[in-house]
């Protein structure tokens, strides 16, 4: 494990396997059409000066955060750690925890939302659909109310069950809690130019190797929304993961 950090890029957790960060908001996880900076190639480059590695530098994309979105986030430095940890997300042994701020506040403080989630490629959006729409997948999260404010905003901690495109961001909003911030799905209650609230607050799975657990835990920048709750519920949060 190591401690030192990226001047840009934090270094949660690194050993010969993996390397664990917290990805910066509106920073690619991978290369698009845009041509814009992408996490993976910045830590490839970063791998390279540091360890002075001649040639290409492998690193794996296990899983990706939407652009807005920041927080915790594994990569594999090889390809046996990659493999064996897309087999822990399929068979969910790979646990993803994310804090929301939302307009509104659901119905009942905890719960589960399971709905069929339809993706247009053509323009990036995600939709809910009745079950069985032909090319409709499963999209199942739980989620848990930490705190409300009195101006309409709450603060959530969600586990993620699936891993569907823009999965959080759709299912809350059906639900009638659209992000803070979300231009996509919540254009009605937000303004452009706010930062969408959504951050990738823990990663946990078996090391690919010595299969001991590795926990990342990520807290969301000191800034508005985040700031609206005080530090120790995000600290009790933290130790719930």
């Amino acid at each position: 494990m190591c401690a030192n950090q990226h001047p840009k890029i934090p270094i949660l957790f690194e050993d010969n396997h993996l390397l664990g960060i917290i990805k910066p908001v509106n920073v690619l996880s991978q290369e698009d059409a845009s041509g814009d900076p992408d996490l993976l190639t910045l830590l490839k480059h970063d791998l390279k000066e540091r360890y002075q590695k001649p040639g290409n530098v492998y690193l794996g994309l296990v899983h990706r955060l939407d652009r807005p979105v920041g927080g915790a986030m594994i990569f594999a430095k090889t390809s046996k750690a990659a493999s064996r940890l897309s087999e822990a997300v399929r068979s969910r042994s790979f646990n993803k925890t994310y804090l929301a701020v939302v307009h509104g506040s659901p119905g009942v403080s905890s719960g589960r939302l399971e709905d069929t989630l339809l993706k247009d490629e053509r323009t990036n959006t995600v939709r809910v659909v009745p079950q069985g729409t032909n090319g409709g997948k499963h999209a199942i999260l739980d989620y848990n109310v930490l705190g409300q404010l009195t101006d309409g905003l709450s603060l959530i901690q969600v586990e993620l069950l699936t891993g569907r495109s823009h999965q959080i961001r759709v299912q809350l909003s059906h639900m009638g809690c659209p992000l803070y911030g979300d231009q996509k799905y919540g254009a009605k209650l937000n303004k452009p130019g706010q930062q969408l609230a959504l951050w990738s607050a823990y990663v946990g799975f078996p090391h690919p190797v010595t299969k001991e657990p590795v926990a990342l835990v990520s807290t969301p920048p000191d800034e508005f929304p985040w700031n609206q709750w005080p530090k120790s519920l995000y600290d009790q949060a933290a130790r719930s993961f």
